[in-house]
């Protein structure tokens, strides 16, 4: 940050003020963009998918609840792990805040992993979350829905994932969000996935790093997301040796 350009308050203003304009121009194309994939067509869910909830067993369509519309994130917290995803948890940490907002726009929120639900349960009591969290174990969803590695696809060393094959990547379980829709006969149609980088705009707290001086910093870092930790892990820098999740050597699990 060293030998920064210092100006007067009318170059500053001169400067912001050009920069402004490349702001609203992007909040335009944003705009542009999100309508777009309102306007995307949809597919069927023919699947029958059941999942283990605190409520006992339900299947796709009762996890909406009363709204026509759900968002499920895909967390990264597999089988035996002793703790999710840093980088899922980090996401996570904003859920809580937005949940009820989100149902006032006739929006179901809940989020999905393959462990049993214990171990879900256990992490989530952990890190003091209350936004739904159900399990998908012995089911195909988080398969389908590109965020579970196959044995076949392990065996093979090639995985679909983002919509291409790609050659590895550093975990069996992998990040997403799905959003569905459900109209008034019942019939559940998937209308959107996205993941890696597409998952960025989840973390606010990246959105407030972002304005920063230093902005990410993270350049010099081994990955991305490299300084991450969960939330009751910063104070002496504790790291959970024992997680069976690993972070990935050289990018980011939202690259």
């Amino acid at each position: 940050m060293q030998g920064h350009k210092v100006v007067s308050h009318d170059e500053w203003i001169a400067a912001r003020k050009v920069y402004l304009a490349e702001e609203k121009a992007f909040t335009r194309a944003r705009d542009a963009l999100s309508k777009k994939r309102r306007e995307l067509p949809w597919e069927k869910v023919e699947k029958n998918y059941v999942f283990n909830t605190p409520d006992g067993k339900q299947s796709l369509a009762d996890l909406f609840g009363d709204k026509s519309q759900l968002i499920i994130y895909h967390f990264m917290l597999g089988p035996g792990w002793e703790a999710g995803c840093p980088s899922c948890s980090l996401i996570a940490d904003h859920f809580d805040g937005a949940t009820i907002h989100l149902a006032q726009r006739d929006i179901a929120f809940v989020v999905v992993s393959r462990a049993p639900l214990p171990e879900i349960e256990k992490f989530k009591a952990r890190m003091g979350w209350k936004f739904d969290w159900v399990s998908s174990f012995s089911s195909d969803f988080n398969h389908d829905y590109q965020v579970s590695l196959s044995s076949e696809e392990k065996a093979s060393g090639k995985v679909l994932y983002n919509y291409e094959i790609i050659k590895e990547f550093p975990s069996d379980e992998r990040p997403g969000a799905s959003v569905f829709f459900k109209n008034p006969a019942g019939e559940v149609f998937h209308t959107y996935s996205t993941y890696g980088r597409g998952l960025d705009i989840l973390i606010g707290a990246y959105n407030l790093i972002d304005l920063a001086p230093k902005g990410r910093d993270e350049d010099g870092l081994r990955y991305g997301m490299a300084w991450v930790r969960h939330h009751d892990r910063y104070d002496g820098a504790v790291v959970d040796t024992k997680a069976s999740y690993q972070q990935p050597k050289s990018a980011s699990c939202c690259d």
